[in-house]
């Protein structure tokens, strides 16, 4: 099995941590994920080099048993992986029941600030934002950045408001005007096409648990790049049902084996406390 070249070994880590780590206070053994990796296509010097970013970023800790290490999660990598099993499991792919409000951010930066605007724009972008006109950027619902903002050390260039449009306002030609719909569909349909097939197929036992990996990884690439706008408001047809129906059905389908594939697999032990 060969990995899709856009899943790096950071996100494939991330996704197989919140399988199976997340919330049950263990650490994995680094042989485990070597050989499911293997599995997945990724090499043994790449996971290798992975772990060790890892721990260097406060996403994993260390835990020795014996001659063998564990890596288990910090409080850093806890929330990122909440963040995600959030988005995935609670927030999902079709924004159904917007409230009709809208989080406005303006900014006004010098125009040597080159760095900062493109490092503020990246991040809006990322949560949800698009933009309106130049200096003013817009979010369905209420997304707080302040804390973005902050860490960005821009608050005194920063304004955000709430806001609600106008009666006669057109608001499906403002989002085909402010988002790149085209490219956020081919996504979808991208998705579906990849792994709809799985829907009725049955894998080998312990390629499950590699597929159901990818699986998950994919899919909350193309949902975290999906600023949630309201449904209503979107084009007929709108394929991030469809995908997520895909998604949902083949992660299912591949769950028993996976399970299964992971008891055989993977070594557990339970995380001691520091020191």
């Amino acid at each position: 099995m060969t990995t899709d070249e856009a899943l790096r070994p950071q996100s494939l880590m991330l996704s197989f941590l919140g399988d199976q780590v997340l919330g049950r206070d263990v650490c994995v053994y680094s042989g485990s994920v070597i050989d499911v990796f293997g599995r997945a296509g990724v090499g043994e010097h790449a996971t290798r080099s992975t772990l060790t970013r890892m721990v260097g970023r406060d996403l994993l800790r260390r835990q020795r048993e014996g001659r063998r290490m564990y890596f288990g999660l910090t409080e850093r990598s806890e929330s990122v992986l909440r963040d995600g099993e959030q988005r995935i499991w609670e927030e999902g792919a079709v924004n159904r029941h917007w409230d009709g409000s809208w989080t406005l951010l303006g900014f006004s930066l010098p125009e040597s600030w080159q760095r900062q605007r493109h490092d503020l724009r990246a991040q809006l972008t990322w949560s949800g934002f698009g933009p309106l006109f130049g200096g003013l950027w817009i979010a369905p619902g209420e997304v707080d950045v302040s804390a973005l903002v902050t860490e960005l050390g821009l608050s005194a260039h920063v304004k955000i408001f709430r806001a609600h449009a106008d009666a006669g306002m057109d608001i499906g030609a403002m989002i085909e005007e402010t988002w790149e719909l085209d490219e956020l569909a081919t996504r979808y349909e991208a998705f579906t096409h990849r792994w709809q097939h799985w829907e009725t197929s049955e894998p080998a036992a312990d390629e499950a648990l590699a597929l159901r990996l990818r699986l998950s990884t994919e899919w909350l690439q193309v949902v975290r790049r999906d600023p949630r706008l309201p449904v209503k408001h979107l084009p007929d047809n709108w394929p991030a049902e469809q995908a997520e129906k895909t998604f949902h059905t083949v992660y299912a389908q591949l769950t028993p084996l996976a399970r299964e594939s992971a008891e055989r697999l993977l070594d557990l032990v339970p995380v001691r406390p520091g020191p």
